[in-house]
């Protein structure tokens, strides 16, 4: 062994065990590991296998310092970084974003999902700087980069051969916008094309807004079947499913789990974003993940945005995602170590990632969380006090200890 973590508090294990590790890798799992190695006792803290951001923006985060910032919704924001991102280079993307995935290593999150906009206003420029990021932070955190259209694509000549560029140089999947499309079905046929073309996954933005009376998920699920893509298509936000009853809500859950698609709710911008029109009785635009889950959809929460238009709050940690979801959700103490679960193994499942989690011979990506269970993490936002990836620590942040004065 190269390391032993002893005396943790491991979700699945009833009673504190020791983990072992070897080559970068979990080697044992045992309540009295016997070995001579260096050791770190946790005091039966929770250990678990990392947080998984499924949802991000790292391209466009951090702008609150460059733009006015207008109170106009999901069409004024959108509009603002159109505006901001022809100006984006490089460095100056990979600063932003390199701020962000910071926060996040040092909050726990060990894989992540960055959406990345390539159209021909910010050309390639955005996808080369996430792509080095994705370089030079391999050490602490597994980054995937889905390159999509935000601003349409059938309406937007020369998007769709830099998205095709972007996926033979590096791009990990594909994601779309139908709702800014013209035609936005037709960007969903074109898109599950592409995907086919370079197979890969899909990562769709749908359906955000409160009228329930249209969707485009119907059309993703369809398609979805029809090109056998089950088990590889994502949605997120899918606002339009907090204003559905629970009867349809049912039909619908069964629908999506029918055609494998997942489903990924993003609180801080759902939140703050929805109803703006309205001035009292604001609707939450809360999808119930936990609900879904009932219903075999495979669902996650994630940050989104951070900082900029869309969302001028964040610090990147899953855990007050997953808190905040909780609290808007009414979710009561015996699902929130489910919610947990929609910010670690669930969007390991969503993500496609075989070798996650705390198991004999995967990858030893492991994070402390200063509470004894799952749910007192959730429910206190425990502050994550040291990391490892592969073996190694990647950040480590003392507990907290009173200093009460002398007598």
């Amino acid at each position: 062994m190269d390391l032993v973590l002893r005396q943790a508090s491991v979700p699945g294990y009833d009673g504190p065990i020791d983990i072992g590790v070897s080559g970068g890798r979990i080697a044992a799992l045992e309540r009295r590991l016997v070995c001579d190695a260096p050791e770190i006792d946790v005091a039966g803290r929770t250990v678990i296998g990392g947080f998984v951001d499924s949802h991000v923006h790292l391209d466009k985060a951090c702008l609150l310092d460059r733009c006015g910032h207008v109170h106009g919704g999901l069409g004024a924001a959108i509009a603002a970084v159109a505006a901001m991102k022809r100006n984006f280079t490089e460095a100056d993307v990979y600063q932003r974003g390199a701020r962000v995935i910071e926060k996040a290593i040092t909050k726990g999150t060990t894989r992540m999902r960055t959406h990345v906009e390539v159209d021909p206003r910010v050309g390639l420029r955005s996808f080369n700087a996430v792509k080095a990021l994705k370089a030079d932070y391999a050490w602490a955190l597994d980054l995937s980069i889905c390159v999509f259209p935000q601003e349409g694509l059938t309406n937007d000549p020369g998007t769709e051969d830099l998205l095709a560029e972007a996926l033979r140089n590096g791009a990990d999947l594909l994601g779309g916008c139908p709702y800014t499309d013209t035609d936005p079905n037709a960007q969903i046929e074109r898109l599950f094309g592409l995907a086919r073309e370079f197979d890969v996954d899909l990562d769709f933005h749908l359906d955000f807004d409160l009228d329930p009376s249209w969707m485009h998920l119907d059309e993703v699920c369809r398609q979805t079947t029809s090109h056998g893509w089950g088990g590889r298509v994502a949605i997120g936000h899918v606002t339009k499913l907090s204003m559905v009853s629970p009867e349809v809500l049912v039909s619908i859950g069964g629908r999506l789990a029918e055609a494998g698609v997942a489903l990924t709710v993003l609180p801080a911008t759902d939140l703050y974003l929805s109803a703006r029109e309205t001035s009292y009785a604001k609707p939450r635009g809360l999808t119930p993940a936990h609900l879904l889950l009932d219903e075999g959809v495979l669902c996650s929460v994630a940050t989104n945005n951070v900082l900029n238009p869309f969302t001028p709050f964040g610090d990147a940690s899953l855990l007050r995602m997953a808190n905040l979801y909780a609290n808007v959700a009414q979710c009561e103490p015996p699902l929130f170590a489910r919610c947990l679960d929609l910010v670690t193994s669930l969007p390991a499942r969503l993500m496609r990632l075989g070798d996650y989690g705390i198991a004999p011979g995967n990858p030893a990506d492991l994070i402390v969380l200063d509470a004894a269970t799952p749910s007192d993490a959730l429910a206190e936002i425990a502050e994550a006090i040291m990391g490892f990836k592969h073996g190694r620590l990647s950040f480590e942040r003392p507990a907290a200890r009173l200093l009460p004065p002398a007598p």
